[in-house]
């Protein structure tokens, strides 16, 4: 995940401290000096408050947290920018600050576990999505998807966009600006980027590349890629699978449709 320097030189940085009473704090750095607020400082803050999030991404039901409204804590950000939070286990969310910004009713949040009263675990035998936790009030407002819950956050980062960081992942410059596959970049972006690096290029370091050394749409008939995207379960097993179905509530079948056109076109611009 890199060194505190290079979290630092990229903008917005949240670090994880465990102490001995499991308490956690958050060094944010937003390019005017470092700040550190301890789990406890968070909780009191007059603008922490329950929120009940009736469909739960991670726990799939209603849960009640205590959390923060999460762009009080950001400060003021270029409109363009976006915010990474990286996962303990390689999950890289990138969400345009738009989103988080937004005036159609979503609201971001960032729920703080209390030392004295853990969250229950995702999955039995697995740890909670403590201490720190993305979620949302009225996210389908904003189309808000489940790859922008991230939990057990590790760090938050103000970084460029995906088209100028990683310039790999860009499909051909001369293809039109409404072209399919320019459109399905940016579906890619929303719901891949999060788990896929593609062309050897990316933060994440859940999910395989999609791009080398072979390119999804080149191994899988048509229909066989709609099902593993739609529900990956059908089509195979794996005691480490983690990629989650994707209905058309989240992704629609004409955005779906654009995210095909995108990995064809990149299966021709694979770099080696």
């Amino acid at each position: 995940m890199g060194s505190m320097t290079k979290r630092r030189w990229l903008g917005v940085c949240f670090s994880l401290v465990l102490g001995p009473a499991l308490a956690a704090s958050l060094k944010i750095d937003t390019g005017h000096g470092v700040q550190t607020l301890e789990s406890g400082a968070l909780l009191r803050r007059a603008d922490a408050r329950d929120i009940t999030v009736p469909e739960d991404v991670s726990y799939h039901r209603s849960m009640t947290w205590r959390a923060v409204p999460l762009r009080a804590l950001l400060g003021d950000l270029p409109a363009d920018a976006h915010i990474q939070f990286t996962a303990l286990d390689g999950f890289s969310a990138e969400i345009p600050l738009k989103d988080i910004t937004n005036t159609k009713g979503a609201q971001a949040w960032l729920a703080i576990e209390q030392p004295s009263e853990p969250w229950p675990p995702l999955k039995p035998g697995k740890p909670g999505a403590g201490p720190f936790y993305l979620v949302w009030t009225n996210p389908k407002a904003a189309g808000i998807g489940p790859e922008e819950w991230p939990y057990q956050i590790a760090a938050i980062r103000l970084l460029p966009d995906p088209a100028t960081r990683f310039p790999a992942m860009r499909p051909d410059a001369a293809l039109p600006a409404d072209s399919a596959a320019v459109r399905g970049f940016a579906v890619f972006q929303r719901h891949c980027i999060a788990c896929h690096t593609l062309n050897g290029q990316g933060d994440a370091r859940l999910g395989p590349d999609l791009n080398q050394p072979h390119n999804p749409t080149e191994y899988f008939r048509d229909d066989m890629l709609r099902t593993l995207i739609r529900q990956p379960s059908q089509l195979r097993h794996w005691p480490e699978g983690k990629m989650p179905g994707f209905s058309p509530d989240t992704l629609s079948d004409a955005d779906l449709d654009l995210l095909l056109a995108y990995l064809r076109q990149m299966a021709a611009q694979r770099k080696p």
